[in-house]
């Protein structure tokens, strides 16, 4: 089964994960689709799977292995860029690169932590910082608008807008009115204005088990 995948920086090729293990890296033409490079990359399921969209020659990936990995396209799909297997205690299940910081990635855990890297020193994270958020980070979503803000699925948990500021990791806002896993969530890519013409952000976000979609606005006073 393809269980993530994602598109590469110039929209011409997709990576996916696979139920597997495998990553399979598709050319994506007008009237074509085929593989260009595929190979078993994890123990079990692959939950996901990003180009950095700095380095587009870079796929990072995660597993239910607990293994974070990245891979060099250049040199061919039995080579990888690093793997780290120590800082997860379970799971990878969601990578995302900040839109702000070309150094800054941010991935999720069925542990319940998000966490965040310095991709220079990836390899051996002497820099990685993390917060508990109380339930498995399934997925993350960066706020293109303010930097450093991040809204997270956190499964059991409901849903969680978190604050990073260099060393400085806090949860502005929580949401818990699904009563099912919070599952996705995404923010709105633009503003609505209120009756005052001031802006609104806006999150949706959906729950596994009761099929359900909320559309909510924040009140914290970060935004």
């Amino acid at each position: 089964m393809c269980l993530c995948l994602d598109w590469n920086p110039s929209a011409t090729s997709i990576s996916v994960g696979l139920s597997d293990g495998s990553v399979s890296v598709i050319s994506f033409e007008e009237t074509k689709v085929s593989i260009l490079q595929e190979w078993k990359a994890h123990d079990f399921e692959v939950w996901a799977t990003t180009f950095d969209p700095d380095q587009p020659h870079l796929v990072y990936t995660g597993s239910d292995d607990c293994k974070f990995m990245g891979w060099d396209l250049r040199n061919g799909p039995s080579q990888m860029a690093f793997q780290n297997s120590k800082a997860h205690q379970m799971g990878v299940c969601c990578i995302a690169k900040s839109p702000h910081n070309p150094h800054t990635l941010f991935t999720g855990s069925y542990d319940e932590h998000l966490r965040i890297w310095d991709v220079r020193s990836i390899s051996r994270p002497v820099n990685e910082t993390s917060i508990n958020l109380g339930g498995g980070v399934w997925r993350i979503k960066n706020y293109s608008v303010v930097p450093g803000l991040i809204l997270a699925a956190c499964m059991h948990n409901g849903f969680a807008i978190v604050k990073v500021d260099g060393n400085e990791v806090k949860v502005v806002e929580t949401y818990k009115k699904h009563e099912s896993l919070a599952y996705g969530a995404d923010w709105y890519r633009g503003s609505i204005h209120q009756e005052d013409k001031k802006e609104k952000t806006i999150v949706a976000t959906c729950s596994f088990y009761d099929q359900l979609l909320r559309v909510w606005v924040p009140e914290s006073d970060i935004f």
